[in-house]
């Protein structure tokens, strides 16, 4: 994506938010246990060879990460305090490996990076049937 793409993105998700009647808190855990169910097993490592696609802050401990469209990870990095707040973060890596224990998350020049300690692969097609179903509205006929 294109910096001003990014950007308008991120002015149109923040009015959505702000005009939605569901506190950030929940929406933030609903985005958490959404991930959670469609992330796997821990791995030691994934690799990658293109930039990041795209991703997507779940709190100061985790962050899902897409390599690709259809090819994310969920990576745990506790006490990471500026991925909320980060427009930007960029993930080292060793001949295109990103691996846990090692390898780390920049947020931004002023902050230190977070290291990875867990990485989960994520079935996207799950992640989005569970993503569908938290949108599922009920609807009542108004009482006459």
């Amino acid at each position: 994506m294109t910096l001003k793409r990014t950007l308008l993105a991120g002015a149109a998700l923040a009015v959505a938010a702000g005009c939605s009647s569901v506190p950030q808190a929940q929406r933030m855990t609903q985005r958490q246990a959404a991930y959670d169910a469609a992330a796997g097993a821990p791995v030691n490592s994934f690799r990658f060879f293109t930039p990041l696609w795209s991703w997507e802050p779940l709190g100061s401990d985790q962050v899902a990460v897409y390599t690709k469209p259809r090819e994310a990870w969920l990576l745990d990095v506790p006490g990471c305090t500026e991925l909320p707040y980060a427009t930007a973060i960029g993930v080292t890596s060793n001949l295109n490996q990103v691996s846990i224990n090692f390898d780390k998350v920049i947020t931004g020049r002023s902050q230190f990076p977070c290291t990875i300690v867990r990485i989960r692969p994520v079935d996207v097609a799950r992640l989005k049937a569970l993503q569908q179903e938290q949108r599922q509205v009920t609807t009542k006929p108004r009482p006459t």
